[in-house]
């Protein structure tokens, strides 16, 4: 299957919709319009060649969504460099780790992460830029001089300004490295994801066959920049394809959400479980739940007239005018679904990961079949590892062009993840139906996502607390979106020695607080529960972990 690159969609895009908007913060200064784009990409590629930056270096961003985090996205791709994402809620540790595990030569940051990070930490960089006014933070004064020659540089080799013809993008590295993706934020054995341009351009194209939409069509940057979801498919694809893209730029509380899709009305959504159960069990469940609303919702043609009602005030509420609702990261909520089934409303839900950059799985709202995540794209095929798939559960394994090259300095991560035979291994149980509908049922790994699509791991989060005073064992399980541990104290003497005079419920809290400190806030611990046994082990003396919820 022959792949356009996706740089040459962008590229005729540029052309096409010169001075059409492209890119705009929500309630920021930031707008930009394609022509813009254009402009600003040539006078970072200038800044670059002025620093000596080489294609195949890396350039770490690292800050909330926004119109330059997306800028500088396409001008790293677009000059042969690789673009590290880290996602700014990781600690100032954190980040350290992952700029120095990715050898990054830049590190553009947010006002967030400026206010957190000691860029001198960072001893491999460059220089430190601050993503809002690209001005730099931390540089030898070598190359703050190099830096401020950009502007002459640019305009000596653009002495009439950008023009259409001067947009010209690379599409001759399909194979080389794109995107190293974090996927932890742990300093001690991070895993970066390493995604080809061939990858990335899987994607677009999946996406312009399947989600296709027209220059001017707006949609809502609100899933993590940094993570492949939001990444890909609110702004990479739409980017391509004309559309205008809004950062949302705080974080996404119920009523921030609410005014951003009244002011945007987006074509189309793509979001994580937690934000459609939110808004339909407290926008549409009262208003079903009385006993004349419930026989109406089951009564021939009663039912057609209050369904209708609520699937026009639930369209209303994403901004009236939703083509699709794209749900993914985690199972939705059955009786949310429901809803949504009864109410013929235009979703679906698809099934991905970060090392498939990130789609695995898809299908048309109008052809999705309900509980499932759709089914495997030409992209990349999907094979259930059981001798039943279609009534057995397996392990869903996947190979194509969208699948990682590996772990970015892990060959061990790397080869545990990929079978002999070159399917790699996605960790997630379940069947595929005769129809190639893909049902999960659980998950051999044992990540939980976060409430804006951030992946937590709590084996993480386990050892930190592991190590706090009378700890023999705990597992953080997700309780309504909430991360509670389950902790089986030391009640031998010792553990009592070294309780200190505090009872056990107060030495575990301040455990909690002491883990928490050093956590991102997505990834803390809401409570400590006490169990009064060892919890149950396999013969290779793992925890069970089916058991405890």
């Amino acid at each position: 299957m022959a792949t356009k690159h996706y740089l040459a969609d962008l590229q005729e895009t540029m052309r096409s919709n010169w001075n059409n908007l492209a890119m705009t913060d929500i309630d920021g200064e930031k707008h930009y319009t394609y022509a813009e784009v254009a402009t600003e990409i040539a006078r970072l590629h200038t800044t670059w060649k002025q620093l000596g930056i080489k294609e195949g270096d890396k350039i770490a961003l690292c800050g909330r969504n926004c119109a330059n985090w997306g800028l500088l996205f396409l001008a790293v791709e677009s000059y042969k460099a690789v673009v590290v994402s880290i996602l700014p809620d990781f600690t100032a540790e954190g980040i350290y780790g992952l700029v120095d595990h990715s050898e990054a030569s830049l590190l553009y940051i947010g006002p967030n992460v400026k206010k957190k990070i000691d860029p001198t930490q960072m001893k491999g960089l460059m220089a430190t830029i601050f993503m809002d006014d690209m001005s730099i933070i931390e540089a030898d004064d070598k190359v703050r001089k190099e830096y401020e020659k950009a502007d002459e540089a640019f305009a000596k080799a653009y002495p009439n300004g950008l023009t259409i013809n001067d947009v010209n993008y690379p599409t001759n590295n399909m194979d080389d490295l794109a995107v190293i993706n974090y996927t932890s934020g742990s300093t001690g054995n991070p895993k970066g994801v390493m995604l080809t341009h061939l990858s990335l351009s899987g994607n677009v194209e999946f996406a312009h066959t399947r989600i296709p939409h027209k220059p001017g069509d707006r949609v809502l940057s609100m899933l993590p920049i940094a993570h492949m979801f939001g990444l890909m498919f609110e702004f990479i694809y739409q980017i391509c394809e004309g559309a205008q893209v809004y950062f949302l730029t705080q974080a996404p509380t119920p009523s921030i959400l609410m005014k951003a899709f009244a002011q945007v009305k987006p074509f189309m959504i793509l979001t994580v479980p937690l934000v459609v159960e939110k808004i339909i069990r407290k926008g549409v469940m009262p208003k079903i739940s009385s006993p004349i609303a419930k026989i109406m919702w089951k009564t021939p043609f009663l039912k057609n007239i209050i369904r209708g009602k609520v699937r026009e005030g639930l369209n209303k509420t994403f901004g009236g005018e939703l083509r699709y609702l794209i749900i993914g990261g985690a199972a939705l909520n059955g009786e949310v679904e429901q809803v949504l089934h009864d109410i013929n409303f235009q979703y679906c839900v698809g099934y991905g990961m970060t090392e498939c950059g990130p789609l695995i799985s898809y299908e048309d709202p109008w052809k999705y079949s309900f509980h499932s995540c759709g089914k495997g794209i030409e992209q990349c095929h999907v094979r259930i590892d059981s001798e039943d798939p279609t009534a057995k559960d397996g392990e869903i394994q996947v190979k194509g062009i969208n699948v990682m090259k590996g772990y970015y300095k892990n060959e061990e991560a790397t080869k545990a993840v990929f079978t002999e035979d070159g399917w790699m291994r996605t960790g997630d149980l379940g069947i595929l139906d005769k129809e190639g509908n893909i049902y999960i049922h659980g998950r051999s790994k044992n990540m939980i996502l976060g409430p804006s699509g951030q992946n937590i791991y709590p084996e993480e989060l386990e050892d930190k607390l592991n190590s706090q005073p009378c700890v023999v064992e705990s597992i953080v399980v997700d309780r309504d979106h909430k991360l509670v541990a389950l902790v089986y104290p030391d009640t031998t003497a010792d553990g009592q020695k070294a309780l200190g005079g505090k009872t056990i419920v107060q030495q575990m809290e301040e455990n909690r607080v002491q883990v928490n400190k050093n956590l991102p806030q997505y990834s803390q611990i809401s409570a400590i529960e006490l169990v009064t046994q060892e919890f149950e082990k396999t013969p290779k003396r793992s925890i069970k972990r089916y058991l405890y919820k």
